[in-house]
């Protein structure tokens, strides 16, 4: 088992900055991609970003490339979303997953693989 906890969540304005921070507890936390995903009120979950078990390789949705920035830090137990320059669509709870992938340099961009999830944070963008 895998406990993850999301803060750093909170109201800013549009172009404004904020860094989320997601802390694990639990198994080895360097054996786990890790990925951020954000759900806006009445839709899906949607992939924000994702690292891989050592964070040699990320990825990240073409709505946020260039804006947003993911890192881990294995020694802390922790994975960061560093959200620059944002806008009113960023709106959304943030959500940050874990799961054991096939290779290290592995990440998926979908939700359904990633077996933990933390609990979410707000980030309200206002215009």
């Amino acid at each position: 088992q895998v406990q993850l906890v999301e803060s750093g969540g909170g109201l800013v304005q549009a172009g404004g900055s904020l860094r989320l921070s997601c802390a694990a507890s639990g198994r080895t936390f360097s054996r786990y991609a890790m990925g951020w995903f954000r759900q806006a009120p009445g839709k899906e979950h949607e992939f924000v970003a994702a690292v891989s078990r050592r964070g040699a390789s990320m990825g990240y949705a073409d709505s946020v490339k260039g804006r947003f920035t993911i890192s881990r830090d294995n020694g802390k137990n922790t994975v960061y979303l560093q959200m620059n320059s944002l806008k009113p669509e960023d709106t959304a709870v943030y959500y940050c997953a874990a799961d054991d992938p096939p290779s290290g340099t592995y990440y998926y961009t979908t939700a359904r693989p990633y077996d933990y999830w933390g609990q979410g944070t707000q980030v309200t963008v206002s215009s």
